[in-house]
């Protein structure tokens, strides 16, 4: 494995954990704002789901690079 390979590794792996994290934090907060301010809780809530498909991506990323290392 290259060393550009096993940094993308490295990253991939932190940045589909934090983009999760920032996805469960986004959607607690878009609850937590929803019932005193409703506009700001559906936004949240709407980030939360552009994250989650951040993360769909950043998953997708890890699964192409992991399938360019078989071939090499």
């Amino acid at each position: 494995m290259s060393d550009i390979q096993e940094r993308l590794r490295i990253l991939l792996d932190y940045w589909i954990e934090h983009n999760q994290e920032h996805e469960k934090e986004f959607r607690d907060w878009a609850q937590k704002a929803t019932p005193l301010f409703t506009d700001v809780g559906e936004k949240l809530q709407e980030v939360a789901v552009g994250m989650a498909v951040v993360g769909d991506n950043l998953i997708k990323a890890r699964e192409a690079l992991i399938r360019s290392k078989e071939k090499h």
